[in-house]
């Protein structure tokens, strides 16, 4: 199927939605939207910004793309050919707020954004409802994601392989990031810690110290759109016996969570089943000092998963759980299939602990060793 029939078909999943709520359109500002309907095309210029330099404005019978001259030629002819969008043009002096209100006066609009972000006073914000039209993967985005994930964690896993004692952490997030970049990719998490810090933070940033004996690297890379999470560690040198035990007891709750992940379960049962597997290993409380993850894709997290969240699993819907352990953490990104789940981080070039639950076996990254 070529990209137009797959843009084609997420427009027929919009316009049904429109219908649904009683909308004219939908206005499309966030970059996680514009990727998410165009198969993969970027129209950021700022990385750290959520919103891009190009909208998409989808009504019942036109999909128009609206942004300024200087960006226009570059979005028509490298992310927007040959999918079938309007271009609407204004001066860059003018920005794009008379060009939305021009075209939405009269409408009513859903919007991703705050509707003040951009003109539209008569605009309707319903982010959270727009970001679940994109939960369920298709088959071209599944496979788009495969080949992220796996870039990625090959990325992360070598240079686990590769740093060095006496590294600052600022140095292993260089050496990181030059591997995520050379692979087309952006990195939007790098988190390092070394050693003490480990078992301090759960949510670490890199600072100037140097690695002793262990490191943790956290990486969520994103390539058009879509968003690869994972966790390793490396330790130079034997594993305490705290630390021994306490990997097999952490790649159990792993496995109870990531398990508990099929298609129409609730989330918030499989977040009860990752509780309960924290109680039986005897860390009961640990839970507490870090989020446990939930639905990702678009976003590193589309919401954290709770005690009373809402929402069910959908079959072909990613997931990155992320249960923690003082010293330890496990984390990769999976797809909901209908048979079994598929850990799409899954490189089968690293060492790994087999859990066996309900007649099948899970392979969990273990902590490399060297």
């Amino acid at each position: 199927m070529s990209e137009q029939k797959w843009v084609n078909q997420k427009l027929d999943r919009i316009r049904h939605w429109l219908g649904q709520k009683g909308l004219d359109g939908v206005l499309l500002c966030k970059k996680r939207n514009f990727s998410w309907l165009t198969c993969g095309k970027a129209n950021h210029i700022e990385l750290n910004t959520e919103q891009g330099v190009a909208d998409l404005l989808i009504t019942q019978n036109r999909a128009i793309c609206i942004t300024t001259r200087m960006e226009a030629e570059r979005i028509a002819s490298e992310e927007l050919d040959g999918l079938g969008f309007e271009m609407v043009v204004s001066e860059w002096i003018e920005g794009r707020e008379k060009t939305i209100q021009h075209l939405c006066r009269g409408k009513k609009i859903a919007t991703d954004v705050s509707p003040e972000l951009i003109g539209l006073d008569q605009g309707i914000c319903l982010d959270r409802e727009i970001a679940r039209l994109s939960y369920a993967l298709t088959d071209e985005e599944a496979a788009r994601y495969r080949n992220i994930c796996l870039n990625a964690a090959k990325a992360l896993e070598s240079t686990c392989r590769e740093i060095e004692p006496g590294m600052t952490e600022f140095e292993i997030q260089a050496t990181l990031a030059k591997k995520v970049f050379t692979r087309g990719m952006r990195p939007v998490v790098m988190l390092v810690a070394t050693d003490e810090r480990i078992y301090r933070f759960r949510h670490p940033i890199p600072t100037s110290k140097r690695l002793q004996t262990y490191a943790m690297l956290v990486l969520c890379a994103e390539q058009s759109g879509l968003i690869a999470n994972m966790t390793r560690f490396v330790h130079f040198g034997p594993l305490s016996p705290e630390l021994s035990e306490n990997r097999y007891k952490l790649a159990q709750i792993d496995v109870a969570m990531n398990s508990a992940t099929r298609p129409g379960t609730e989330i918030k049962q499989v977040f009860q089943s990752g509780i309960r597997a924290y109680q039986e290993a005897g860390h009961g409380e640990d839970w507490h000092y870090l989020h446990q993850g939930g639905p990702t894709g678009y976003a590193t997290r589309e919401f954290l998963a709770t005690p009373d969240c809402e929402g069910v699993v959908q079959l072909n819907q990613a997931f990155a759980w992320n249960p923690s352990i003082r010293g330890l953490k496990s984390e990769d990104t999976i797809l909901v299939k209908e048979e079994h789940n598929e850990i799409l981080t899954h490189t089968d070039e690293w060492i790994y602990i087999t859990i066996k639950k309900d007649g099948q076996e899970f392979k969990r990254p273990d902590i490399l060793i060297r």
